[in-house]
């Protein structure tokens, strides 16, 4: 019983750490999508739209990343923002999540390991 509930977890784990993952990859590639699609796409709406004119000042293009996600904009002195802080949790929650959900499986692969250990002993 106790396997099966593991494995189960595991295994849940798993797709939620996955479908956390595929939302933020979405994310990344719709901004990098909008770069260059029609007028005043480019620099990247997304450095743009809901910025303060302040910080969007000097700004030359952007960078994206798919692991860990991220999509930075770059203002022409070097520094970067992140246009999209959402992206931050994103990354350490499907971390997080896959993470827990390899130590499960391993935890359970341990411990059957371990009571076969324990049979061939007695």
């Amino acid at each position: 019983m106790a396997d099966h509930l593991l494995r189960r977890t595991a295994a849940t784990l798993g797709w939620v750490a996955g479908a956390v993952y595929a939302l933020g990859l979405a994310g990344v590639a719709w901004s990098e999508a909008e770069v260059g699609d029609g007028a005043n796409s480019t620099p990247a709406p997304a450095c743009r739209e809901g910025f303060a004119p302040e910080t969007i000042e000097g700004l030359t293009h952007h960078r994206a990343s798919y692991l860990p996600l991220r999509f930075d904009c770059v203002r022409e002195d070097g520094s970067v923002y992140v246009s999209d802080p959402d992206l931050v949790w994103m990354n350490w929650t499907w971390a997080a999540l896959a993470l827990t959900a390899a130590l499960l499986f391993l935890g359970m692969h341990y411990r059957t390991e371990l009571r076969g250990r324990r049979t061939a002993v007695r």
